[in-house]
């Protein structure tokens, strides 16, 4: 990885999982890390439950525009994470991969999506354990 790793984080729509994951992952890693989100069909805009159960946190999502996925966000990103978009992220060697099982938020309730971003939370506390030098 480079002085700075750099995490891309890949669902579908890129309106809601992936979002709210780039979201933590800005906020919690202080800058310390890249971070990139795109999905493999995108849609017209993120998800409006996703970006209030982001602001429950205090991290605002509101911004944020879906992007496509490319070749080049992959090839740019030290760890790749999927969230059930299947095999339409190209493989290269060398990088870290992992798909994450989590519920779609899509049509969802605040109540619904409340734990999935729980969960998202929980393993980019993890990931950032990680991936990021241990303070001393």
């Amino acid at each position: 990885m480079s002085e700075k790793p750099s995490v891309l984080f890949v669902c579908v729509h890129n309106a809601g999982r992936s979002q709210m994951a780039a979201g933590y992952m800005a906020a919690l890693s202080g800058g310390q890390v890249e971070v990139l989100s795109a999905g493999s069909e995108p849609k017209d805009h993120i998800n409006p439950v996703a970006v209030q159960a982001m602001a429950e946190e205090g991290i605002d999502i509101a911004g944020n525009t879906p992007k496509i996925l490319t070749t080049d966000a992959v090839k740019a990103s030290d760890v790749v994470i999927t969230m059930g978009c299947g095999d339409s992220c190209p493989i290269f060697p060398g990088k870290r991969y992992e798909d994450w099982e989590l519920d779609d938020p899509a049509g969802q309730g605040i109540d619904a999506v409340r734990p999935i971003r729980d969960d998202i939370r929980a393993r980019i506390e993890q990931l950032l354990s990680e991936i990021l030098p241990a303070k001393a």
